[in-house]
């Protein structure tokens, strides 16, 4: 019990202190907090990181709202926090600028994880010919020459499923895993089918003799889509997609990290680790996404920095 209220104690001093340094910090500067983080860091995960946590823990009910939001409402509701803060939007035009593409990256984020979360908990319906289209058309991508012999086959192999029935390896990530190999096949299909043939036979590291043990494409590609998923959903991912796109985070930017960047780099890392067989793939799993993690704890973290120049709307922010 003593603990427990020495806990509480140690809570109310530092909220009071923190409070009572953000009020010298406004008399000092003459500006709010939110114009402080503006003002004081770049556009990317740096701003937008710390604008969330000061619209989470604010006593303002409006502010704590403001996360909730739906974007077609941000511009509103930046036009509302700067009325609250007495902010004169003619003399500070550039602050609601920044404040609209950090709360667009917020709220995105949060729309990205229930698009993504439908798509999980979706099952693979082999009555659904949508699914079914689907399938196939992944077959045609990354077997353009072979022409599949059934529906149900033992050539799905071939491309990295288990066994004759893909539906079977779709269970954890739904509909997920499919959209992102299909992603994949279709938008970098010269890099899909290196590392279909890749996967297919061992790669050696430079001057050692034997080679790593080949992987199977299509479970990796589901592997690196439940990697991703659980990277968004713990909110980790947040540092990276903060940092490549410019406003909404999407269903694009996912499936470019997922199978664009990250299934292309634990290649590299299972060629590293030199397993010496398939059965030691866990392993080299998890110590995989502890680098991963590791990585995304740098706040200029960007997976794939090329993505957001070449692929993205850029806005002066």
């Amino acid at each position: 019990m003593t603990f427990a209220l020495s806990q509480f104690l140690v809570f109310v001093y530092c909220s009071l202190l923190w409070r009572g340094l953000k009020f010298i910090l406004r008399k000092v500067t003459g500006r709010c907090e939110l114009q402080r983080i503006c003002y004081n860091n770049k556009h990317g995960a740096r701003r937008s990181l710390k604008i969330e946590s000061s619209l989470k823990f604010s006593k303002n009910e409006l502010l704590r709202s403001a996360l909730s939001v739906d974007s077609d409402r941000v511009e509103k509701t930046i036009d509302d926090i700067m009325a609250l803060k007495k902010i004169n939007p003619d003399t500070n035009p550039q602050l609601g600028v920044s404040l609209g593409a950090s709360l667009l990256q917020i709220v995105g984020y949060r729309a990205l994880l229930m698009q993504v979360e439908k798509l999980r908990r979706e099952a693979y319906d082999c009555e659904n010919q949508e699914h079914e289209e689907m399938l196939l058309k992944l077959w045609k991508e990354l077997r353009p020459d072979t022409p599949l012999s059934g529906r149900i086959s033992k050539q799905w192999c071939e491309i990295g499923f288990q066994g004759s029935d893909p539906k079977t390896d779709f269970r954890g990530m739904g509909l997920l895993g499919l959209h992102n190999l299909l992603y994949f096949a279709e938008h970098d299909k010269a890099t899909a089918l290196q590392m279909l043939s890749d996967s297919l036979q061992p790669k050696h590291k430079a001057g050692l003799q034997g080679g790593a043990s080949g992987y199977s494409f299509a479970i990796v590609g589901i592997n690196m889509t439940e990697l991703t998923y659980s990277l968004l959903l713990s909110g980790a991912l947040k540092t990276h997609l903060y940092n490549v796109a410019p406003e909404l985070p999407g269903l694009t930017h996912f499936q470019q990290t997922s199978v664009s960047h990250l299934m292309q780099e634990f290649q590299r890392f299972w060629v590293e680790e030199d397993p010496s067989d398939i059965m030691e793939f866990n392993r080299v799993r998890a110590k995989f996404q502890r680098r991963i993690v590791r990585q995304l704890q740098d706040p200029d973290a960007a997976l794939c920095p090329h993505f957001s120049a070449s692929d993205l709307r850029l806005v002066n922010l």
